[in-house]
């Protein structure tokens, strides 16, 4: 973001232009001590009026205690550098009357002869993402962690057979690392030799994605081991559009 029309960037005296004043997300100017100079009406907005004018405040004074050394610290290195800064996410307090995550996106302001004196930032409030994204992967975590518990092999595959996961035990049982078995078709890795449904029916991949399927099926695995397994396929439907996403097979080894 560009602030060269802007006269005398950090004199407090000068009000913002307009189209910044009017900005619906909260924007700053900050000095090289990260005292705030300038703040449009979106940021004054947002600060909570216990902590006095937002204007002359020292902007570390609104973080997290735990951030402020360290973001101190990149702040002085970042001037130094005069390097262009990158986004950072930071805690900060404000009229909610709590900490909240920022996104700060930031600009150096320079001076005539191109040295790095203040920061101008864009802040957007993305608390509730950071939020979503902690569930998600902590729900990820919980489901990985009881992937790995379970003995029998458990391979997930997409609607073309291509493998999105598997467990330690599948590794143990195909001689395959996850590594070498995501991303590829599981049959080219793992040829099915044979298949006896249950039912009677042959094996195809449209019978696995429209229902569950139970059989005795025989593999080659690394090193043209051939073996004999007992597999439970179930189709993978996405909780939201009930579409079928893919499908999770159980294989365990007969003696």
């Amino acid at each position: 973001m560009s602030l060269k029309s802007a006269p005398s960037p950090l004199a407090p005296e000068h009000a913002l232009p307009q189209e910044m004043d009017e900005l619906p997300l909260a924007y700053i100017e900050i000095d090289a001590q990260g005292v705030i100079t300038r703040a449009n009406r979106a940021a004054i907005a947002l600060h909570h009026p216990a902590h006095g004018q937002l204007v002359g405040k020292n902007g570390w004074d609104l973080m997290a205690l735990d951030e402020k050394v360290i973001s101190h610290a990149a702040f002085s290195a970042q001037m130094q550098s005069g390097m262009p800064p990158p986004m950072i996410t930071r805690n900060i307090f404000d009229r909610s009357g709590s900490f909240r995550t920022y996104q700060l996106h930031r600009s150096l302001i320079r001076d005539d002869r191109g040295n790095p004196v203040g920061m101008s930032m864009v802040a957007v409030d993305v608390t509730e993402t950071m939020e979503e994204l902690d569930e998600a992967r902590r729900a990820r975590q919980w489901l990985e962690s009881a992937m790995a518990s379970v003995t029998d092999a458990i391979v997930i595959t997409d609607i073309l057979g291509v493998v999105r996961a598997v467990n330690p035990a599948a590794e143990e049982l195909f001689g395959f690392s996850a590594t070498e078995l995501t991303g590829k078709v599981i049959e080219e890795i793992v040829p099915l030799l044979d298949y006896r449904s249950d039912d009677g029916a042959p094996f195809n991949r449209r019978a696995v994605i429209d229902r569950a399927s139970k059989g005795t099926a025989t593999l080659l695995c690394r090193n043209h081991r051939v073996i004999k397994v007992r597999i439970s396929t179930s189709p993978v439907v996405d909780q939201t559009s009930k579409s079928v996403m893919g499908v999770v097979a159980l294989l365990r080894t007969l003696e």
